[in-house]
Order: C-alpha cells, then sequence, then structure tokens
C-alpha cells in the first residue's frame, strides 16, 4: 500500500486558473472543473485508498474569475485561513501582469506578505509561475514582465518554504491544445495536465496520464489569419472593453466552493 499523503483539509484560491474556467462541467459545482478540482479528485481517492476514507478529506475552492492580486488578497486569504486548512494552493497576480504599467516587483512584494500569511499556522502552500505563453497574441506581450514575476515567485517561495509548481518550466503548455478557444485560460486538456503537475510538486503518487500529442498539421496562412481575426473579435475585444469600462468578468460571481466539503470519486479519476 502506498504511503498516504498528509493532507486532509485543502483550499484553493485564486482567479479564473483556479476556478477552472475552460474546463466545463456542468455536473460539478460553478460549472467548471479545472485542475483544483482534480488534485482534490486525487488526494480524496488516495486517502481513502491507504485507510482513511473519504471522510477524513475536505476541499474549499474561493477562487473568482478576474480576480486582481490586490483581491484576492482582501477577499480571500482570510477565509481561506478560517477554514483551518493544511494544504493551500495560490496562484494570483496573472490578471494583474497582463494589465498595462503595471510592476512585477510592486506585484511581488504584496504576495511576498501574503505568503508569509498563509504559511503562518503551518500550511503546505503551494505557488504557481506564470507559464511561457510567448506564441499567444495578448499573452505573449507580457512574456518578459511574466519572467521577472516568476523570478520573484522563486525567491519568496524559497524565503518561506512554499511548493512551487512550475508552470514556465512546463513546456507542453506551449502547445495551443492546451488553452481554450478564448486562448486566455486552459483547456480541459490542459487543467488536467496542471493538475498532474501540482501532484508531482506535491509528491503525490498519481496515474494521470502525461499527455503525448501528435503534431499538429501545417495550417493555411489565410486560415490561421481568419481564424484569429474571428478570435479578436469573439474574445479580445469584449475584454478590452470591460478593461475599458472597469468592470470585470468576475462582477457578480461567488466562490463555487465557499466550505470545506467532501469530495467524491469520479470515474475518471485513477
Amino acid at each position: 500500500m502506498s504511503e498516504r499523503h498528509p493532507w486532509s483539509r485543502y483550499v484553493a484560491i485564486g482567479d479564473s486558473f483556479t476556478e477552472g474556467i475552460g474546463d466545463p462541467d456542468p455536473t460539478v459545482p460553478g460549472g467548471n472543473r479545472g485542475w483544483a478540482d482534480r488534485v482534490a479528485e486525487v488526494l480524496a481517492h488516495r486517502a481513502a485508498t491507504t485507510g482513511a476514507g473519504d471522510a477524513d478529506f475536505a476541499y474549499a475552492n474561493l477562487a473568482v474569475r478576474g480576480r486582481l492580486l490586490r483581491q484576492i488578497i482582501d477577499e480571500q486569504v482570510e477565509p481561506a485561513l478560517a477554514l483551518g486548512p493544511d494544504l493551500v494552493t495560490v496562484s494570483a497576480g496573472g490578471n494583474d501582469i497582463i494589465r498595462p504599467g503595471t510592476d512585477p516587483d510592486a506585484l511581488a512584494e504584496e504576495v511576498d506578505a501574503m505568503i508569509a500569511r498563509l504559511r503562518s499556522d503551518g500550511a503546505t502552500v503551494v505557488m504557481f509561475t506564470g507559464p511561457d505563453v510567448g506564441m499567444t497574441p495578448v499573452l505573449g506581450m507580457v512574456r518578459g514582465k511574466t519572467a521577472i514575476y516568476n523570478e520573484n515567485l522563486h525567491a519568496i517561495a524559497l524565503k518561506h518554504g512554499a511548493v512551487v509548481a512550475d508552470m514556465w518550466a512546463l513546456r507542453v503548455l506551449r502547445d495551443p491544445r492546451m488553452w481554450a478557444p478564448d486562448r486566455l485560460h486552459h483547456s480541459p486538456t490542459g487543467h488536467a495536465t496542471v493538475a498532474a503537475a501540482v501532484l508531482d510538486a506535491l509528491g503525490v503518487e498519481h496515474e494521470l496520464a502525461p499527455w503525448t500529442p501528435e503534431p499538429l498539421e501545417a495550417r493555411p496562412w489565410r486560415e490561421a489569419r481568419a481564424e484569429d481575426l474571428g478570435w479578436a473579435k469573439e474574445y479580445l475585444v469584449p475584454w478590452v472593453v470591460r478593461r475599458i469600462r472597469h468592470t470585470s468578468s468576475g462582477d457578480g460571481i461567488s466562490p463555487k466552493r465557499p466550505t470545506l466539503q467532501a469530495v467524491g470519486r469520479r470515474s475518471d479519476t485513477p
């Protein structure tokens, strides 16, 4: 029998990445599954198969799409700690980085204080670097700023004894099939890949199969151009309009799992 992992109360905080946008599933709370749900499913299953039972593992997800770093700090950190977690995952700052004029060093100072607070009760904290998405039309423009932010995050994790799930090093995320049609969020395949990376960072055995894609076929330039124009009309323009109007995709949205709950076994969870 494999050794049981040490966690029983897992809380995820963050933005759309952690909420699971891009991985729609009407059978789960909030209608989006995502990598955090997948991690919780594996941890719950392993708790059950190593003698603890599903009731001994619980999971909450306080993430809300569109949230900026300061909003995550103000709205999610203390409610997360109030749940008494022994495992916290936090991805924050991505929505700040893609906005013009933001300073990755200034953001890192806020992250430093946030991680210190999350670690104050001894919980294991998992942080995320930003992926290398230089090939995407929106995120590619902030590739350099993301790299600076990532270096700061590594230093913060070392300082506070946090675990890093290194998305920049996960080169498979550069494949367009890892991304949803909006090119801002991960596809179901992308979320499953991130879940495996988180479990690997935690040293938890799992059976999530690595993705081995077939090579992409070359596409005619006109076809790719038409697709880019369609994407800009459907996704980029609304995103820019929200920035101008100072609105967010998360306005009026509540966390999908605000309290710790048991996690059921899914048929597709190894």
